[in-house]
Formats: C-alpha cells, sequence, structure tokens
C-alpha cells in the first residue's frame, strides 16, 4: 500500500468520530437529546439481539451492520429493473417488451426512431421474409372458425385472446378490466381453472370456462365432475367454448394448492369447495386416464354445452403422449374442436422454480410437434391449434402462426395492459396495481372501466402490427404464413427457413410412412389406450 492512501486511510478513520459526533449533535438539535437517547437505546438492544442470537452468522458476526445487506437484497430487484437493467436484457419480460404493451394500451406511439436495437448476429434472431409485392388490403380484424363436423355452434375466434388465469390468482377487479377489454375488442377470456366468477361476467365479454382437474365450479362434494352443474354453466350465452386442462407451461404435471387462508367464503363459493380449507387441484383428472376415455369426456362436455366447441390444453412434455392423442382420436373418430399449447415459459402467480425452469417444452417445440402430430395424423382440418406462452408482440403471434397456430392467447401481456409492472409479488398478496392482490385497498387503484379500454387499444393495435407483417409478407389474412416465410439465424454467417431448421410434416405422413419421419419411435410408442408408452423407447432409441 503507498503513503498517500495509508494517510488517506488514516485520515478517514481520524473523521470518523468528529463526523459522527457532529451528526448525532444535528440529530439532537431537530429532535431532541431525549429522542437521540431513545433511538440509541433500541440500536443497542438490537446490536446486543444480533450478537447473541444463533439463526444468521452475518448479524451476529456484525451486529445491526449486517442488516444493511438484508436491506439491500430487498432493493435489489428494484433498483436492477429501474436502474442497471437495459432494455432487452430483462427477465420473464425485457423493459422493451413492458414498455411495448404500455405503449399500444395507452394509446401512446410505439414506433422506434433511428432502427432496430437488437443485434442481427445473435443466434435467436429471426425474421420474416417480406414481399416485393405486399398485400393491399389486409382484413383489418382477422378471425378463425372453431368447430369441428361434431359441433353445432362454432365460434368465431381472434387471432389474440387472453390466456387462462383464475379468479383468485388475479383480483376481482383485474377480471372486470379484461372481461371488458374483451367485450370492447372482440376477443375472448379464458377464466383459467379457478371457475367462473361473477366478475367474469359483468360486462358480456366472450369466455372460455377452463376445466381443470379440481373441476371448480362443475364439482360434486367429494370433487369428481359432476355433469348437471356442468350444463348449467356451460349452456349460458356468454361461455362460447369449454376448455380441458390437463397441463400448464409453468409448472407442467404439479396440479397446484391454494391455502386455506387465500380460500375466502367468496372464493370457496365460486369454487364451490369448503371456506378456509387448503384447495386441491390434484396432478392429474380423475374423470378419465386414458387417451380414449379423454376424447369421451371432452364429447361429454361437448353435448352437455349444447354442441359448442370443446378443446384441451396442455404443455407438451413426452413425445408419444400426443401421438396417443391422435392415435384415440382415428380409433374413436371424436374430435376436440381445438387444441391450446401452453410453452414451458408460461407463467403464473407461483410455481416449483425446478419445474418453471426445467420442465416442460418451450412453445416453439411443442407447437411445431403439436402441429405435426395433427398435419401427419390427417386431423388438422377438423381441429384447430393455438399457441400460449410470452406472446405480446405481433412478432410473436406471426411467428407461432407461420409455426402452425391458428391463433395465439396471451396472460401476462394483458396483464401489463391493464396495469401489471412486473413487481413479481403475485403469491405474496400485496402486489402494487391491485391486478393479483385481494386486498380491497391495493384493488383500488385498478379501475376496470379505464384499463378496461386499455385492454382493448393493446389488442387492437397488437392485431394492427399482425396485420402489418402479414401484408408485407404479400398476405391478406395470417393463415397464409408458413414455415419458410420465417427465417432464422443459426449462426452469425447462417441463417435458414423455419423449415430447414425443424421438420414439418406434409399431410398424412404419420399414416403413410411413419418410419420416414423423425417421430418414427415415438409414434410406435404410442397407444390410443393409455399414455404409457406401447414399447421401451430408451432400448428403442438406443438401437
Amino acid at each position: 500500500m503507498n503513503d498517500r492512501l495509508k494517510s488517506f486511510l488514516d485520515i478517514c478513520k481520524r473523521a470518523v468520530i468528529p463526523i459522527s459526533a457532529g451528526c448525532l449533535g444535528l440529530i439532537a438539535i431537530v429532535i431532541g437529546w431525549v429522542w437521540v437517547a431513545v433511538l440509541l437505546a433500541c440500536v443497542v438492544a438490537l446490536g446486543l439481539y444480533d450478537a447473541f442470537q444463533s439463526h444468521w452468522t452475518i448479524t451476529r458476526n456484525y451486529p445491526v451492520a449486517g442488516r444493511i445487506r438484508w436491506l439491500g437484497y430487498k432493493l435489489r430487484p428494484y433498483l436492477h429493473s429501474y436502474i442497471v437493467e437495459d432494455d432487452l436484457g430483462g427477465t420473464p419480460f425485457s423493459l422493451a417488451a413492458r414498455r411495448l404493451v404500455h405503449a399500444r394500451a395507452e394509446g401512446m406511439t410505439d414506433t422506434q426512431p433511428f432502427g432496430t436495437e437488437r443485434n442481427t448476429d445473435e443466434d435467436t434472431y429471426h425474421w420474416v421474409g417480406h414481399s416485393i409485392a405486399p398485400a393491399k388490403n389486409p382484413e383489418k380484424s382477422p378471425r378463425v372458425t372453431v368447430g369441428s363436423d361434431q359441433c353445432k355452434q362454432p365460434y368465431s375466434a381472434s387471432v389474440l385472446n387472453i390466456s387462462a388465469m383464475s379468479f383468485g390468482a388475479l383480483s376481482a377487479n383485474a377480471v372486470r378490466a379484461l372481461n371488458l377489454g374483451a367485450r370492447k375488442g372482440g376477443f375472448y377470456h379464458d377464466t383459467g381453472e379457478g371457475g367462473l366468477s361473477p366478475y367474469h361476467l359483468e360486462h358480456g365479454g366472450d369466455i372460455v370456462w377452463e376445466l381443470g382437474s379440481g373441476y371448480f365450479g362443475a364439482r360434486d362434494k367429494d370433487g369428481n365432475f359432476d355433469p348437471a352443474k356442468f350444463a348449467e354453466t356451460a349452456q349460458r350465452d356468454e361461455v362460447k367454448m369449454t376448455e380441458i386442462k390437463l397441463s400448464q407451461g409453468a409448472k407442467p404435471g404439479h396440479g397446484g394448492l391454494l391455502p386455506a387462508a387465500k380460500v375466502t367464503e367468496e372464493i370457496a363459493r365460486i369454487r364451490q369447495v369448503p371456506a378456509h380449507q387448503d384447495c386441491l387441484s390434484p396432478r392429474g383428472h380423475s374423470a378419465f386416464s386414458t387417451p380414449i376415455e379423454m376424447l369421451e369426456f371432452a364429447a361429454q362436455m361437448r353435448e352437455l354445452s349444447g354442441g359448442k366447441p370443446v378443446g384441451l390444453k396442455l404443455c407438451i412434455g413426452q413425445p408419444h403422449e400426443p401421438f396417443a392423442i391422435m392415435k384415440a382420436i382415428l380409433k374413436t373418430g371424436i374430435h376436440p374442436d381445438f387444441i391450446v399449447v401452453d410453452g414451458g415459459e408460461g407463467g403464473t402467480g407461483a410455481a416449483p422454480l425446478e419445474l418453471s425452469d426445467w420442465v416442460g417444452m418451450p412453445l416453439s417445440e411443442g407447437l411445431i410437434l403439436m402441429r405435426n402430430a395433427l398435419v401427419g395424423a390427417g386431423v388438422k382440418s377438423q381441429i384447430r391449434l393455438a399457441a400460449s406462452g410470452k406472446v405480446y408482440s405481433g412478432m410473436g403471434l406471426a411467428r407461432s402462426m407461420a409455426q402452425g397456430a391458428d391463433w395465439c392467447n396471451a396472460a401476462r401481456a394483458f396483464m401489463f395492459s391493464v396495469g401489471c409492472i412486473q413487481a413479481q409479488r403475485c403469491h405474496m398478496g400485496n402486489c402494487p396495481t391491485g391486478v393479483t392482490s385481494q386486498d380491497p385497498a391495493r384493488q383500488r387503484g385498478l379501475v376496470p372501466e379505464v384499463q378496461g379500454e386499455r385492454a382493448a387499444r393493446f389488442h387492437e393495435k397488437t392485431v394492427d402490427a399482425l396485420m402489418e407483417i402479414t401484408a408485407s409478407a404479400g398476405f391478406e389474412h395470417p393463415s397464409a404464413l408458413e414455415p419458410h416465410h420465417l427465417i432464422h439465424r443459426n449462426g452469425p454467417e447462417k441463417a435458414l427457413p423455419m423449415d430447414q431448421v425443424h421438420s414439418f410434416l406434409p399431410k398424412g405422413a404419420l399414416l403413410d410412412a411413419p418410419d420416414d419421419t423423425i417421430y418414427a419411435d415415438f409414434w410406435r410408442a404410442a397407444q390410443a389406450e393409455s399414455f404409457r408408452p406401447a414399447i421401451d423407447l430408451a432400448r428403442a432409441r438406443a438401437s
């Protein structure tokens, strides 16, 4: 250590006592010596407690001062989000993504000056190939007709809708705002598995009623599916489609537990469960256990609803299972009207970290696999395919639709549109914007009549952005987008059309020549009578 530095440190040491004394004197002048004495006594008591407690090593070795570290941890997420984080690097959603949603929801400009900030040489970069002859009159509000030849009441869906979020996970005011936005914008609102609440019905927006393994809103006292209760709700005019939730991207195969403290009288009434007791969503369904039984249950739901479309929602896991569903469709002739693929990057109010990070196929791969299952089995013409997982922009819609989706659902993006700031306190009950809190005081900040307009504007402007992309590619409807229109960079010196990055099967390939596809082993392993593999996959693939 050089002499200058030593001198500086000596000066600092000598200055500590007079500076501290000066500060203490100033405080005394302002608030009085009595209060200074009380303050010092509290600090001394806290220091003694820290020195003799045995739970935390830092404060035991550094009484009082060690607590500054805890303060740093509490402030770190906020300081990082507002000061350190760059526009594109934030997670789960970047600042640029959140800012785009907020700008569109508020009706502000969403244009980008001075060119893209993205690194176009990165491996993750992709783009849509535009045409020299763009479409002159693209559709303003593209729709998708949902309903197989077994459906009596087809539904015309928007290409962007609100993904499944339950009342209880969301506040009453958030549900009100989203449903008002759905009515104003002409898109649907998925209830999530928490049941159809009065707040979903207040504004008359189109509803997709999701039924999970807890059968909330359609269960008997033992938690089993109750056909009569289901029929009573499913036949309501507001309910346009029903959906069987098999799994979700944030916690696939996990089920869920709403703790007793959160099961209020109101939530218990809506879910038809006992109040102030743990509310369990089992890992799997009790109404079926095989692919054939699942389709028979779907057909029963369609019949009980008066012939409305019925669909399946799942995060793709083991690849042979979607093929098992296809074999059951071929064997029974029962067609679900739609399938929603939820990406492993999907979110929830709270999920086990390992499941959220490492279990479940990401949206792009899961969507392509399900598309190949439907097309390869020759049933895609009857069954619509939807994508859900971190969709928030026109490009996200275009990417998913080029990979096989007929429409997309978004959850967190619509949360942003009604005020969410990604505080990530959904599971704590103290959401600062009232989006996920059941606290009336916090919900007060969210005014449904204002935020509903924002949700509708976000939807409108995002669909407009999709149609700008679609028109630039030369098409009037986004259903015309194909995998080869999407170019993906594979390193700084190479880029390939998506159909050369992933395999996209031609119609009937799994029926005509399954052994010629990359799914040969998984197709052999699939069986209509069970979700378990029919062959030893480890041995088959090792050979």
